[in-house]
């Protein structure tokens, strides 16, 4: 995959200066997933653990919201004539969707305005960051729909972000959680008007893409491995994850830059 040239079907691609920002684009629908889509990004994520010249990512929506869910008519009406096997290989490829944000090594940032519903509320939750616009509407509404809250990792990662009975009013209710709620629960990072969530989620990403991206990886990839670990476990795991990085030459050019009494450029390595 080459970042500067990759060319999805069904979401808008832009990479700069380390930075990858992937456009949902249906903004008529408030931009709702389809089986091509959920595949699409799904492959993406998966692909950009080969690609170091991305840094970060950040997820938005186009037209002033960040994803609908799927869409009521190219997925949901399919669904309900769907054998037990096609269901299956839907949840589970929604659900792979998920294991690919959080398997990639890139910090990914969310950044939510408008409605962020079903889907889209869970691609915010599998984010690493996540920005709020003024306004922004987050509901896990599987409830709502017939369907049980436990979509796509939701009962396991949810709770760890905001608790369990936060995280169980959500999903039991299917209700609209404002920003504000967000913010206040640890799910939100940050609220900002909606004009500068766009600017402010670039500045965020911009930051991550300065710093030491190996080690970044390695932090994302511990934050997820010590889910299930024990104290003894974690402690030995980080231990074995920080003499890597003492390894790479980012460690050594923050040693260097700190006795020059400068500030350290990262390259990754």
């Amino acid at each position: 995959m080459n970042p500067k040239a990759f060319a999805p079907a069904h979401f808008l691609w832009a990479f700069e200066n380390g930075v990858a920002t992937v456009t949902l684009n249906r903004p008529e629908r408030k931009n709702p997933l389809t089986f091509e889509s959920y595949a699409e990004l799904r492959d993406m994520f998966r692909a950009l653990g080969y690609v170091p010249e991305v840094k970060a990512v950040i997820m938005r929506g186009a037209g002033g919201n960040f994803c609908s869910g799927g869409d009521v008519h190219e997925i949901i009406g399919p669904l309900v004539k769907m054998d037990m096997i096609g269901l299956m290989n839907f949840t589970r490829m929604t659900g792979d969707l998920v294991k690919a944000m959080r398997n990639c090594p890139q910090p990914i940032i969310a950044a939510v305005n408008g409605v962020c519903a079903g889907a889209g509320a869970i691609m915010a939750m599998a984010s690493d960051i996540r920005l709020a616009a003024e306004g922004a509407k987050t509901a896990f509404l599987f409830n709502r729909v017939g369907l049980a809250g436990c979509d796509m990792g939701a009962c396991a990662i949810l709770p760890r972000i905001i608790g369990h009975g936060r995280a169980s009013e959500l999903l039991f209710y299917g209700r609209n959680m404002s920003a504000e709620e967000g913010e206040r629960w640890g799910f939100f990072n940050k609220i900002v008007p909606v004009a500068g969530l766009d600017a402010e989620a670039k500045g965020w990403a911009a930051r991550i893409a300065a710093g030491p991206s190996f080690a970044n990886g390695m932090t994302k990839n511990q934050l997820n491995m010590e889910w299930s670990m024990s104290l003894d476990m974690a402690i030995e795991a980080e231990a074995q994850a920080q003499a890597i990085c003492m390894q790479t030459q980012d460690f050594e050019r923050a040693y260097n830059a700190f006795v020059a009494k400068k500030q350290p450029v990262f390259e990754g390595n």
